[in-house]
């Protein structure tokens, strides 16, 4: 088992030639009425800072549980995660809120947002819950970023899907994450706003430097990514840059 060499530069930021998600020999066991089912089986891998990463797979193959467990949603069996310098398995509940509060953001195929606030209120909510004074302001601005400057007011059920996922986006931007993680984020929209999402999402990740682990089942979509994570049954098959994906798209 490795252990974590974590290096700060001087201003005590996390160095850059540190992985921003390291997993080593992660297992995932849940139970179930059939008895103890295994989710992830070992699971060892690392993600740079600022890479974009597709994690690809057939149904049941571990792929929204290895998300899960990189976003801390979801607790281990055995083995160590560590993100931006800190072993998750450690971590209380409230530790790991606090760390995904200032290190990730967490877009989903269902939207989440709360149907009795505006969108504008949606996006303020972590800021708020976080006590930062400028949370509506900062939210007005990530609303006109995704391209909802004109929607600011409206509820949840007054918006489209594609806007309540541009929503649920500005949400997960909110306090600035170096990491952005999104499971299935195009699955209840239809094709041309889905590419509209996932232009959106590129372009945030982009012009933030963000690292951005994608689950999806889109191989067009993957192949848009630095690299595709095969899984399947709770394995990595495949780790593979996307130049090999292409090809394979094309053809």
């Amino acid at each position: 088992m490795w252990t974590a060499q974590v290096r700060y530069d001087n201003a005590g930021h996390l160095s850059l030639s540190e992985p921003i998600i390291k997993l080593d020999n992660v297992r995932l066991t849940l139970t179930s009425r059939a008895g103890p089912v295994d989710i992830l089986r070992g699971v060892s891998l690392a993600i740079p800072r600022g890479q974009s990463a597709a994690i690809v797979g057939p149904s049941g193959s571990g792929k929204t549980s290895l998300l899960m467990t990189m976003a801390g949603l979801e607790r281990i069996t055995s083995g160590r995660i560590t993100v931006s310098g800190r072993e998750l398995g450690p971590l209380s509940e409230d530790e790991l809120a606090v760390l995904r509060g200032a290190e990730m953001g967490i877009v989903f195929q269902s939207f989440h947002l709360v149907p009795t606030m505006t969108a504008l209120e949606n996006v303020a909510l972590p800021m708020e819950l976080a006590g930062d004074a400028a949370a509506f302001e900062t939210a007005r601005g990530l609303l006109a970023e995704v391209g909802l400057a004109a929607r600011v007011d409206h509820f949840p059920a007054e918006l489209s899907g594609g806007e309540q996922q541009r929503v649920a986006i500005a949400r997960a931007l909110s306090r600035s994450p170096n990491i952005l993680f999104a499971d299935e984020p195009t699955g209840n929209l239809d094709g041309r706003t889905g590419k509209q999402i996932i232009d959106l999402l590129f372009g945030l990740r982009a012009r933030r430097n963000a690292t951005l682990v994608i689950v999806t089942h889109d191989n067009k979509l993957a192949a848009m990514t630095d690299r595709v994570i095969r899984m399947s049954d709770g394995v990595i098959a495949a780790d593979e840059g996307t130049s090999s994906v292409k090809q394979a798209v094309s053809s």
